[in-house]
């Protein structure tokens, strides 16, 4: 992969990672029903976790000498997450949020790969960490669906 291809697939996991956020933000806020605390508290602990690394994630793709996506329209237009505006069933949005989890550890598998065969190790062991809490969340997400 030349290096322009590189730094903007960099650019669009890190617009994803950053919907993949507000989304479980969005989730965490208008979550309601009669599992609302559950799911209140779950999709909190998610948004929480991915807001930490946000910052660590920009200053990565800064270390890559691109600039990071800071608008609405550039990470909407990066991003592989679809937003969600409607309010759902707690149910429904860990289902939603749960398909999202997997497909962003897919991504950062994928990535992970790229980096190393870019020669980016520290930028690779960040993608693996970042794989490895979306498989978390996830696992969360599918044992509370049961």
């Amino acid at each position: 992969m030349d290096r322009d291809t590189y730094l903007q697939l960099i650019r669009s996991i890190f617009c994803s990672e950053f919907a993949f956020y507000l989304k479980a933000a969005n989730f965490h806020w208008n979550v309601e029903g009669s599992d609302f605390y559950e799911f209140h508290l779950l999709f909190e602990r998610i948004y929480l976790e991915v807001y930490g690394i946000v910052d660590d994630f920009a200053e990565e793709v800064r270390a890559l000498r691109a600039q990071t996506p800071a608008d609405l329209v550039t990470l909407q237009s990066l991003s592989k997450i679809t937003p969600q505006p409607e309010v759902m069933s707690g149910m429904s949005m860990a289902q939603e949020l749960l398909a999202d989890s997997d497909m962003m550890a897919e991504i950062f598998g994928m990535a992970f790969v790229e980096a190393e065969a870019q020669g980016d190790h520290g930028l690779s062991n960040f993608l693996a960490d970042r794989q490895d809490a979306h498989r978390k969340h996830s696992w969360m997400l599918r044992s509370t669906l049961k």
